[in-house]
């Protein structure tokens, strides 16, 4: 299956340009607000991507800005595409923020995981006992629905032009019980089957590296396949993530992966690691 352009991206584009046509245009945010007769906090929201804009209100914020013709209906197509649903609105409950939207229409993931298995590669009975750890509240078919929406989006590494995808996985994760031995042991066998994929690379960061760069905790870093769309720092926590868009963020973040990736052993070493895990759980 053919991944469909991603609404989340297109809004995040969006944004980027309309700030930038306003900057161009030497406008403030209250100048425009005052000039279309709205509140600053729209546009100010409309610009930062957290709410979308109409292809109207796309086409007089443009006018506005002195954009010529072409441009124009461009970005308002831009609008138009922005404002479609995903099929992660199927999953609204579970998806919160752009976090799915953003991931959709990447061309390289790159990941680090201290905790447990990066979701992209868990199986189904390890996501299950994580869902269950985290939300031990959750009614049956609230964890069944959590299942679903992430093997929905396990999809995108077996689409047709899929993201790189590298990941790179301190060695804790493989001796960390989740959902007992029978469970451990298919998913470390899973992770080696993930690993022949020519797009998926899979490092384990061993006990022996020491202290090290990813100490601070688990992020992913999304890369874009058009230059409009910069990467994206996504950084986990236990209540929420939250998102850097900052090239000097941006820059600390790839350095620390690459220190990661240097520190790790090497992808042949690295299978052979989970290999050995997997059997110790038989």
């Amino acid at each position: 299956m053919v991944r469909d352009h991603s609404p989340t991206v297109r809004r995040r584009r969006l944004a980027g340009e309309l700030r930038r046509l306003r900057d161009q245009a030497q406008l403030t945010i209250d100048d425009v607000a005052e000039k279309l007769e709205c509140s600053a906090s729209k546009i100010s929201r409309i610009e930062t991507g957290h709410v979308g804009v109409t292809p109207k209100d796309t086409r007089e914020l443009l006018k506005l800005y002195g954009v010529d013709a072409d441009q124009l209906e461009a970005l308002v197509q831009l609008a138009r595409e922005a404002r479609k649903k995903g099929w992660w609105h199927t999953y609204n409950e579970v998806f919160s923020g752009a976090f799915v939207g953003l991931e959709a229409e990447t061309s390289s993931l790159r990941a680090y995981q201290a905790l447990l298995i990066p979701g992209l590669l868990q199986t189904e009975d390890y996501m299950r006992a994580v869902i269950r750890a985290a939300r031990p509240d959750a009614t049956d078919a609230q964890v069944e629905k959590r299942v679903q929406a992430r093997l929905a989006r396990q999809r995108l590494l077996t689409e047709l032009d899929p993201p790189r995808y590298w990941a790179v996985i301190d060695e804790a994760v493989l001796c960390r019980w989740v959902g007992g031995a029978a469970v451990m042991r298919a998913q470390l066998e899973w992770l080696v089957d993930r690993a022949t994929l020519p797009h998926v690379t899979i490092q384990v960061l061993p006990f022996a590296a020491g202290a090290h760069a990813g100490m601070e905790g688990p992020f992913l870093i999304l890369g874009f396949p058009e230059q409009a769309d910069p990467d994206v720092v996504y950084v986990d926590n236990t209540t929420a993530g939250f998102y850097l868009e900052e090239p000097a963020e941006i820059l600390r973040y790839t350095l620390m992966f690459d220190h990661l990736r240097a520190a790790a052993l090497a992808p042949d070493e690295s299978l052979t690691r989970i290999a050995e895990a997997a059997a110790r759980f038989s």
